[in-house]
């Protein structure tokens, strides 16, 4: 239960945390583009079986793996893919939470 509490809690409450703090003017376009990152999780469709609880996703699925990763850091450089980047980085770190509880 805890592993899902801070799983979900990053994923949903820290995107708006950082729109509450630095984006407040466009809040509602930065929040859904901070969600919309969540599609990189259509990678877990290739995977065998689909879920697996005790699958730790970084470096598993091709969009979680380490170069993926690092092109997500990299997104945070240019301003024009900074909100993409952000919100890539915070996935990933949510993710990687999950491993830390296996």
């Amino acid at each position: 239960m805890l592993q899902g509490l801070v799983h979900y809690g990053i994923h949903f409450i820290a995107p708006l945390g950082i729109v509450f703090l630095f984006y407040r003017k466009e809040w509602f376009k930065t929040y859904a583009i901070f969600l919309s990152t969540f599609l990189i999780d259509l990678d877990h469709l290739l995977a065998t079986p689909l879920f697996d609880p005790n699958r730790c996703s970084i470096d598993f699925h091709p969009l979680h793996t380490y170069v993926a990763i690092g092109i997500y850091i990299c997104l945070l450089i240019p301003s024009k893919t900074r909100l993409i980047g952000i919100g890539l980085c915070i996935h990933i770190l949510a993710d990687s939470c999950d491993c830390l509880f296996m």
